[in-house]
Protein backbone atom coordinates (compact mmCIF):
# COMPACT_ATOMS: atom_id res chain seq x y z
CA UNK A 1 0.00 0.00 0.00
CA UNK A 2 2.89 2.63 1.04
CA UNK A 3 4.47 1.51 -2.13
CA UNK A 4 1.45 2.48 -4.42
CA UNK A 5 1.07 5.74 -2.39
CA UNK A 6 4.65 6.48 -3.25
CA UNK A 7 4.36 5.77 -7.00
CA UNK A 8 1.27 7.92 -6.96
CA UNK A 9 2.57 11.45 -5.44
CA UNK A 10 5.68 10.42 -7.65
CA UNK A 11 3.67 10.61 -11.00
CA UNK A 12 1.79 13.56 -9.35
CA UNK A 13 4.92 15.24 -9.08
CA UNK A 14 5.88 14.47 -12.47
CA UNK A 15 2.71 15.41 -14.21
CA UNK A 16 3.19 19.31 -12.32
CA UNK A 17 6.72 19.57 -13.60
CA UNK A 18 5.37 18.66 -17.37
CA UNK A 19 2.76 21.62 -16.34
CA UNK A 20 5.18 23.92 -15.32
CA UNK A 21 7.45 23.19 -18.38
CA UNK A 22 4.86 23.33 -20.48
CA UNK A 23 3.22 27.11 -19.08
CA UNK A 24 6.99 28.09 -18.82
CA UNK A 25 7.31 27.15 -22.55
CA UNK A 26 3.99 29.21 -23.37
CA UNK A 27 5.03 32.17 -21.92
CA UNK A 28 8.47 32.05 -23.19
CA UNK A 29 6.63 31.75 -26.93
CA UNK A 30 4.55 34.80 -25.61
CA UNK A 31 7.09 36.81 -25.04
CA UNK A 32 9.37 36.23 -27.86
CA UNK A 33 5.88 37.68 -29.91
CA UNK A 34 5.49 40.24 -28.08
CA UNK A 35 9.34 41.15 -28.15
CA UNK A 36 8.98 45.01 -27.24
CA UNK A 37 10.55 47.06 -29.95
CA UNK A 38 13.34 49.69 -29.09
CA UNK A 39 12.43 53.14 -30.91
CA UNK A 40 14.06 56.34 -31.47
CA UNK A 41 12.66 60.00 -32.56
CA UNK A 42 14.91 62.07 -34.29
CA UNK A 43 14.06 65.94 -33.78
CA UNK A 44 12.20 66.51 -30.78
CA UNK A 45 10.78 69.85 -32.02
CA UNK A 46 6.94 68.85 -32.57
CA UNK A 47 4.22 68.16 -30.19
CA UNK A 48 3.84 65.04 -31.76
CA UNK A 49 7.28 63.94 -29.90
CA UNK A 50 5.45 64.07 -26.36
CA UNK A 51 1.93 62.81 -27.87
CA UNK A 52 3.60 59.88 -29.19
CA UNK A 53 6.06 59.08 -26.69
CA UNK A 54 3.20 59.61 -23.77
CA UNK A 55 0.68 56.79 -25.82
CA UNK A 56 3.87 54.02 -26.54
CA UNK A 57 5.69 54.05 -23.40
CA UNK A 58 2.13 54.24 -21.02
CA UNK A 59 2.70 51.45 -18.62
CA UNK A 60 -1.02 50.74 -19.01
CA UNK A 61 -0.75 50.45 -23.21
CA UNK A 62 -2.56 47.27 -24.50
CA UNK A 63 -2.28 45.15 -28.08
CA UNK A 64 0.12 47.03 -30.53
CA UNK A 65 0.67 49.95 -28.39
CA UNK A 66 2.65 47.91 -25.58
CA UNK A 67 4.81 46.63 -28.52
CA UNK A 68 6.56 49.72 -29.04
CA UNK A 69 8.96 51.95 -26.58
CA UNK A 70 10.50 55.34 -26.92
CA UNK A 71 13.88 54.46 -25.43
CA UNK A 72 16.01 57.30 -27.30
CA UNK A 73 15.92 60.99 -29.14
CA UNK A 74 18.20 63.19 -30.72
CA UNK A 75 16.81 66.77 -30.44
CA UNK A 76 18.00 68.78 -34.14
CA UNK A 77 15.74 71.69 -34.24
CA UNK A 78 15.94 74.47 -36.85
CA UNK A 79 17.20 77.89 -36.58
CA UNK A 80 15.48 79.67 -39.11
CA UNK A 81 12.10 77.95 -38.26
CA UNK A 82 10.08 79.25 -35.21
CA UNK A 83 8.32 76.10 -34.59
CA UNK A 84 11.04 74.33 -34.12
CA UNK A 85 13.55 76.51 -32.16
CA UNK A 86 11.34 77.80 -30.11
CA UNK A 87 10.11 74.65 -28.91
CA UNK A 88 12.76 71.86 -29.17
CA UNK A 89 14.16 72.65 -25.99
CA UNK A 90 11.02 71.73 -24.11
CA UNK A 91 9.75 68.97 -26.01
CA UNK A 92 13.51 67.45 -25.42
CA UNK A 93 13.07 68.53 -21.39
CA UNK A 94 9.69 66.93 -21.65
CA UNK A 95 11.01 63.94 -23.08
CA UNK A 96 13.82 63.33 -20.59
CA UNK A 97 11.67 63.68 -17.62
CA UNK A 98 9.72 60.86 -18.94
CA UNK A 99 12.72 58.94 -18.82
CA UNK A 100 13.78 58.54 -22.08
CA UNK A 101 17.68 59.09 -23.14
CA UNK A 102 18.72 62.09 -24.96
CA UNK A 103 21.48 61.70 -27.07
CA UNK A 104 24.34 63.86 -28.86
CA UNK A 105 23.96 62.14 -31.97
CA UNK A 106 22.15 60.66 -34.56
CA UNK A 107 25.21 58.30 -34.90
CA UNK A 108 24.81 57.29 -31.20
CA UNK A 109 20.88 57.27 -31.11
CA UNK A 110 20.76 54.47 -34.00
CA UNK A 111 23.24 52.12 -32.46
CA UNK A 112 20.52 52.05 -29.48
CA UNK A 113 17.64 50.96 -31.03
CA UNK A 114 15.28 49.11 -33.25
CA UNK A 115 13.59 51.23 -34.88
CA UNK A 116 13.44 55.15 -35.82
CA UNK A 117 10.77 57.93 -36.13
CA UNK A 118 11.72 61.07 -37.38
CA UNK A 119 9.88 63.89 -36.03
CA UNK A 120 11.34 66.87 -37.29
CA UNK A 121 8.97 69.45 -38.03
CA UNK A 122 10.86 71.08 -40.50
CA UNK A 123 11.38 68.68 -43.63
CA UNK A 124 13.90 69.84 -45.11
CA UNK A 125 16.60 67.89 -42.95
CA UNK A 126 14.53 64.70 -43.51
CA UNK A 127 16.74 63.79 -46.21
CA UNK A 128 19.79 63.82 -44.27
CA UNK A 129 18.50 62.33 -41.40
CA UNK A 130 16.80 59.42 -43.78
CA UNK A 131 20.12 58.53 -45.31
CA UNK A 132 21.73 57.56 -41.77
CA UNK A 133 18.59 55.73 -40.94
CA UNK A 134 18.76 54.03 -43.93
CA UNK A 135 22.51 53.11 -44.18
CA UNK A 136 22.02 51.89 -40.53
CA UNK A 137 19.28 49.48 -41.76
CA UNK A 138 16.49 50.33 -39.24
CA UNK A 139 12.99 50.30 -40.41
CA UNK A 140 11.11 54.26 -40.16
CA UNK A 141 8.70 56.42 -40.16
CA UNK A 142 8.97 60.19 -41.31
CA UNK A 143 6.22 62.63 -39.48
CA UNK A 144 4.55 65.15 -41.93
CA UNK A 145 5.73 66.63 -44.24
CA UNK A 146 7.92 63.68 -45.68
CA UNK A 147 11.01 66.00 -46.93
CA UNK A 148 11.09 69.90 -47.74
CA UNK A 149 10.34 68.81 -51.82
CA UNK A 150 8.48 66.45 -53.42
CA UNK A 151 12.16 65.69 -55.32
CA UNK A 152 13.55 64.95 -52.11
CA UNK A 153 10.58 62.85 -50.86
CA UNK A 154 11.30 60.75 -53.99
CA UNK A 155 15.12 60.36 -53.39
CA UNK A 156 14.40 59.29 -49.55
CA UNK A 157 11.66 56.47 -50.88
CA UNK A 158 14.29 55.14 -53.78
CA UNK A 159 17.28 54.84 -51.53
CA UNK A 160 15.06 53.07 -48.85
CA UNK A 161 13.86 50.98 -51.60
CA UNK A 162 17.58 49.83 -52.99
CA UNK A 163 18.70 49.28 -49.61
CA UNK A 164 15.57 46.86 -48.98
CA UNK A 165 15.12 49.17 -45.86
CA UNK A 166 11.01 49.91 -45.06
CA UNK A 167 9.65 53.13 -44.52
CA UNK A 168 6.70 55.24 -44.68
CA UNK A 169 5.23 58.44 -44.41
CA UNK A 170 1.92 59.70 -43.30
CA UNK A 171 -0.64 62.16 -41.21
CA UNK A 172 -2.59 60.50 -39.10
CA UNK A 173 -5.95 61.50 -40.48
CA UNK A 174 -5.45 59.06 -42.80
CA UNK A 175 -6.13 56.29 -40.71
CA UNK A 176 -9.25 58.11 -39.22
CA UNK A 177 -11.80 55.04 -39.49
CA UNK A 178 -14.60 56.76 -41.53
CA UNK A 179 -11.77 57.95 -43.93
CA UNK A 180 -10.76 54.68 -44.34
CA UNK A 181 -14.42 53.04 -44.70
CA UNK A 182 -14.76 56.14 -47.39
CA UNK A 183 -11.96 54.44 -49.13
CA UNK A 184 -12.64 50.65 -49.06
CA UNK A 185 -15.94 51.82 -50.37
CA UNK A 186 -18.04 50.99 -46.82
CA UNK A 187 -19.61 54.22 -46.80
CA UNK A 188 -21.31 55.35 -49.83
CA UNK A 189 -19.80 52.77 -52.46
CA UNK A 190 -16.91 53.31 -55.00
CA UNK A 191 -15.51 56.61 -54.56
CA UNK A 192 -16.77 58.84 -57.37
CA UNK A 193 -15.12 62.01 -55.79
CA UNK A 194 -15.06 63.60 -52.47
CA UNK A 195 -13.81 67.30 -50.90
CA UNK A 196 -12.04 67.76 -47.59
CA UNK A 197 -11.53 70.82 -45.48
CA UNK A 198 -8.63 71.45 -42.44
CA UNK A 199 -6.38 74.39 -41.24
CA UNK A 200 -3.91 75.32 -43.91
CA UNK A 201 -0.83 77.98 -42.35
CA UNK A 202 2.10 78.14 -44.58
CA UNK A 203 6.05 78.67 -43.42
CA UNK A 204 7.48 80.00 -45.78
CA UNK A 205 10.61 77.60 -45.89
CA UNK A 206 7.95 75.14 -47.46
CA UNK A 207 6.11 74.59 -50.42
CA UNK A 208 2.23 75.83 -48.71
CA UNK A 209 0.44 73.17 -48.49
CA UNK A 210 3.44 70.92 -47.11
CA UNK A 211 3.14 73.23 -43.54
CA UNK A 212 -0.10 72.24 -42.47
CA UNK A 213 -2.78 71.46 -45.56
CA UNK A 214 -0.58 68.15 -45.74
CA UNK A 215 -4.00 67.08 -43.17
CA UNK A 216 -6.58 67.78 -45.55
CA UNK A 217 -4.81 66.69 -48.38
CA UNK A 218 -3.85 63.48 -47.12
CA UNK A 219 -7.20 63.10 -46.20
CA UNK A 220 -8.43 63.54 -49.56
CA UNK A 221 -5.71 61.43 -50.86
CA UNK A 222 -7.07 58.50 -48.28
CA UNK A 223 -10.37 58.75 -49.93
CA UNK A 224 -9.90 59.21 -53.73
CA UNK A 225 -6.83 56.72 -53.94
CA UNK A 226 -3.74 56.94 -56.13
CA UNK A 227 -4.11 58.48 -60.22
CA UNK A 228 -3.80 61.84 -60.02
CA UNK A 229 -3.67 64.04 -63.13
CA UNK A 230 -3.95 67.26 -62.73
CA UNK A 231 -4.70 70.15 -60.01
CA UNK A 232 -5.29 73.87 -59.88
CA UNK A 233 -5.92 76.18 -57.16
CA UNK A 234 -7.77 79.42 -56.62
CA UNK A 235 -5.90 81.56 -53.49
CA UNK A 236 -6.93 83.93 -51.20
CA UNK A 237 -5.88 85.70 -47.93
CA UNK A 238 -8.20 83.45 -45.96
CA UNK A 239 -8.58 80.31 -47.92
CA UNK A 240 -7.31 78.15 -50.21
CA UNK A 241 -9.37 75.69 -53.32
CA UNK A 242 -7.32 73.00 -54.76
CA UNK A 243 -8.95 70.97 -57.50
CA UNK A 244 -8.04 67.35 -58.39
CA UNK A 245 -8.85 65.38 -61.04
CA UNK A 246 -7.59 61.78 -61.25
CA UNK A 247 -7.86 59.14 -63.67
CA UNK A 248 -11.51 58.27 -65.19
CA UNK A 249 -12.26 62.01 -64.76
CA UNK A 250 -13.20 61.75 -61.06
CA UNK A 251 -12.80 64.70 -59.30
CA UNK A 252 -11.70 65.53 -55.83
CA UNK A 253 -11.18 69.51 -53.89
CA UNK A 254 -9.49 70.57 -50.55
CA UNK A 255 -10.40 73.38 -49.23
CA UNK A 256 -7.51 74.94 -46.85
CA UNK A 257 -9.08 77.44 -44.25
CA UNK A 258 -7.19 80.26 -42.28
CA UNK A 259 -10.59 81.14 -40.83
CA UNK A 260 -13.67 79.37 -39.62
CA UNK A 261 -12.52 76.42 -38.41
CA UNK A 262 -14.65 74.48 -36.48
CA UNK A 263 -14.86 71.52 -36.77
CA UNK A 264 -11.31 71.95 -38.38
CA UNK A 265 -11.50 69.20 -40.21
CA UNK A 266 -14.08 67.12 -42.40
CA UNK A 267 -14.88 65.46 -45.48
CA UNK A 268 -18.10 64.89 -47.84
CA UNK A 269 -17.86 61.82 -50.40
CA UNK A 270 -20.06 60.88 -53.55
CA UNK A 271 -20.06 57.48 -54.25
CA UNK A 272 -22.11 54.68 -56.38
CA UNK A 273 -24.40 54.19 -53.64
CA UNK A 274 -24.55 57.43 -52.04
CA UNK A 275 -23.32 61.04 -50.59
CA UNK A 276 -22.62 62.34 -47.47
CA UNK A 277 -20.44 63.36 -44.54
CA UNK A 278 -17.02 61.48 -44.05
CA UNK A 279 -14.72 61.49 -41.18
CA UNK A 280 -11.95 63.90 -39.99
CA UNK A 281 -9.65 63.67 -37.33
CA UNK A 282 -9.30 61.22 -34.95
CA UNK A 283 -6.87 61.67 -32.66
CA UNK A 284 -3.18 59.62 -33.12
CA UNK A 285 -3.36 56.75 -31.60
CA UNK A 286 -4.74 55.04 -35.28
CA UNK A 287 -1.99 55.38 -36.47
CA UNK A 288 0.42 54.44 -34.11
CA UNK A 289 -1.39 51.35 -34.20
CA UNK A 290 -0.13 51.06 -38.06
CA UNK A 291 3.22 51.86 -37.31
CA UNK A 292 3.51 49.51 -34.57
CA UNK A 293 1.96 47.04 -37.01
CA UNK A 294 4.78 48.40 -39.66
CA UNK A 295 7.49 48.33 -37.66
CA UNK A 296 6.68 44.51 -36.37
CA UNK A 297 6.20 43.68 -40.07
CA UNK A 298 8.30 45.77 -42.50
CA UNK A 299 4.83 46.10 -44.57
CA UNK A 300 4.34 49.96 -45.03
CA UNK A 301 0.41 50.62 -44.54
CA UNK A 302 0.56 53.60 -47.41
CA UNK A 303 2.25 52.56 -50.61
CA UNK A 304 5.51 55.32 -51.46
CA UNK A 305 3.68 56.24 -54.88
CA UNK A 306 0.77 57.54 -52.69
CA UNK A 307 2.74 59.90 -50.73
CA UNK A 308 4.46 60.78 -53.68
CA UNK A 309 1.72 61.54 -55.86
CA UNK A 310 0.13 63.90 -52.84
CA UNK A 311 3.22 65.60 -51.78
CA UNK A 312 3.25 66.24 -55.85
CA UNK A 313 -0.26 67.74 -56.07
CA UNK A 314 0.32 69.49 -53.01
CA UNK A 315 4.06 71.23 -54.59
CA UNK A 316 2.43 71.48 -58.31
CA UNK A 317 -0.40 73.56 -56.48
CA UNK A 318 1.97 76.29 -55.56
CA UNK A 319 2.57 76.41 -59.64
CA UNK A 320 -0.89 76.86 -60.28
CA UNK A 321 -1.16 79.94 -57.98
CA UNK A 322 1.88 81.30 -59.57
CA UNK A 323 -0.11 81.03 -62.71
CA UNK A 324 -3.10 82.17 -61.64
CA UNK A 325 -5.07 78.79 -61.26
CA UNK A 326 -4.40 76.84 -64.60
CA UNK A 327 -4.08 73.77 -64.84
CA UNK A 328 -1.01 71.83 -63.81
CA UNK A 329 -0.05 67.89 -64.92
CA UNK A 330 1.16 66.37 -61.67
CA UNK A 331 2.57 63.66 -63.40
CA UNK A 332 4.89 65.85 -65.91
CA UNK A 333 5.82 67.44 -62.80
CA UNK A 334 6.25 64.49 -60.66
CA UNK A 335 8.52 62.98 -63.86
CA UNK A 336 10.92 66.05 -63.62
CA UNK A 337 11.04 65.70 -59.93
CA UNK A 338 11.98 62.22 -60.02
CA UNK A 339 15.11 63.03 -62.67
CA UNK A 340 16.31 65.38 -59.48
CA UNK A 341 15.72 62.19 -57.39
CA UNK A 342 18.07 60.32 -59.66
CA UNK A 343 20.45 62.89 -60.53
CA UNK A 344 21.28 63.61 -56.92
CA UNK A 345 21.49 59.66 -55.89
CA UNK A 346 23.85 59.29 -59.03
CA UNK A 347 26.13 62.22 -58.08
CA UNK A 348 26.34 60.54 -54.38
CA UNK A 349 28.02 57.50 -56.51
CA UNK A 350 30.53 59.18 -58.08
Amino acid sequence: MLRFVCRVKWLALLLGMVLVGTTFAANVSEANEKKVLRAGMIGLDTSHVIAFAKTLNDPNAKGELAEVQIVAGFSGGSPDVEASWSRVEKFTKQLDEMGVEICDSVEELLGKVDVVLIESVDGRPHLKYAKQVIAAKKPFFIDKPVAGSVAEAIEIFLRAEAAGVPCFSSSSTRFASKIQQARNGKLYGKVLGADTFAPCSFEPHHPDLFWYGVHGSEMLFTIMGPGIETVSRIHTEDTDLVVGVWEGGRVGTFRGNRKGMSPAYGSFVYGTKGVGVGGGYEGYVPMLVEMVKFFKTGVPPVAHEETIELFGFMEASDLSKAQNGAEVSVKEYLGEARKKAEAAIAADKK
